[in-house]
């Protein structure tokens, strides 16, 4: 991987990896190359390719013709003034698979206005139904349909706006006090209804760095197809509409020790939905920190849909042996995932902006008890060139 400037204005990105073939999983070759150049006072102009290739045989390419190449290319291009408060961005991006040639772009264009007090922000996609990305992921185009358990890609387009409103005390005393209006509209390619979300949050920031958050949201869902959350019977492709609402409390972060917590609940699709979390850092600047989070959620919906609890568990350890060595590591606990994770990172910064990665992560299936679904030891290191 090499990246730098070639000019002033000019940045270049290049990467290239390879994978054999293990476990009845083909060889794999991935390829990027990006260039960004600077326009105008505080703008950008990028460009990008990126190519994922299988070493197939000729039977796997028979018999999976899509998994011989993905390929994407793209540009998009962002604007901003001089003092920050008005940036706009377009973008314009084509996957490449065999066999394909429609439906296969992604499509965005935004606004964003800020200000001491208030923000807005509008933004238009569009995602064609074969539109894929092998080097990457794109949310909700893959529908899940539990009766057949199988998935189903759906392009989309959506309309996402924001509006914040801040009230700031002129003397830095007293309570800042923020409010927010979101909504998130979602189309089908055919244009007929798929989600609307509306989201109302109102924060207050006390002096102390403390803060007080109620929110709400409204959920209006055209399924598709049948959708699971527990065990039971799926529920049924129909129209569904549900709401919720929350607090959370996260006390002072300078102290050491801080707590956060939140308790949320309301309707979900057929049935209800409740929700407890807390967690608790201690901090000992500026070698150590520890932190856990904890989550209980409860779903339940009318017979014969069923009922299930989920809970989460998330310790997490760092610590600064010096401005140079760096260790943390994080454990995870997910009833909902059968999981049970291990992710432990020690980084040697050896000089400025070059760095020696050293990664273990472990997996293991909670039921049956702590059978390993997977393991990772992993050398990355980062030089910096100083051309």
């Amino acid at each position: 991987r090499l990246s730098g400037n070639i000019a002033k204005r000019t940045r270049i990105g290049i990467m290239s990896m390879e994978t054999g073939r293990k476990n009845g999983f083909a060889g794999q070759n991935y390829s990027a190359i990006s260039i960004s150049q600077s326009v105008m006072k505080r703008s950008v102009i990028r460009g990008y390719f990126l190519n994922q290739e299988s070493f197939l045989s000729d039977a796997e390419k028979k018999s999976n013709p899509l998994k011989q190449y993905g390929r994407n290319a793209g540009t998009d291009f962002n604007y901003s003034n001089l003092d920050g408060t008005i940036s706009a961005w377009a973008a314009y991006h084509q996957s490449f698979k065999p066999g394909i040639k429609t439906d296969n772009l992604y499509l965005d264009a935004g606004f964003n206005y800020s200000t001491r007090k208030i923000g807005f922000v509008v933004d238009v996609s569009e995602v064609g139904t074969n539109y894929y990305t092998d080097m990457g992921y794109i949310e909700r185009i893959l529908n899940y349909d539990a009766a057949r358990d199988t998935s189903i890609r759906v392009g989309f387009k959506h309309l996402f706006t924001q509006l914040n409103y801040r009230i700031i005390p002129a003397n830095g005393s007293g309570i800042r006090h923020t409010f927010e209006l979101t909504n998130y509209y979602v189309i089908y390619p055919n244009n007929s209804f798929n989600e609307m979300t509306q989201g109302l949050i109102y924060n207050m920031e006390f002096r102390n760095t403390s803060t007080i958050t109620f929110s709400g949201t409204r959920d209006d869902v055209q399924l598709l197809y049948p959708i699971s959350f527990t065990d039971k019977i799926p529920l049924p492709a129909a129209r569904y509409k549900f709401q919720y609402a929350s607090v959370d409390y996260i006390t002072d972060n300078r102290k050491i020790f801080s707590f956060a917590g939140g308790i949320g609940g309301g309707s979900f699709y057929n049935g209800s939905f409740r929700q407890l979390k807390g967690g608790i850092t201690y901090r000992k600047q500026p070698h150590f920190a520890f932190t856990i989070e904890a989550q209980y959620n409860k779903l339940s919906f009318p017979e014969p849909f069923g009922a299930t609890e989920l809970f989460l568990v998330a310790p997490r350890v760092e610590i600064s042996f010096s401005t140079k060595l760096f260790w943390t590591t994080f454990v995870q606990y997910n009833t909902q995932a059968n999981n049970f994770n291990i992710n432990s990172r020690f980084q040697w910064r050896y000089k400025p902006m070059s760095d020696l990665f050293v990664v273990y992560t472990d997996n293991y299936f909670t039921d049956p008890f702590f059978k390993n679904k997977n393991r990772a030891l992993v050398f990355k290191l980062n030089y910096w060139l100083n051309l």
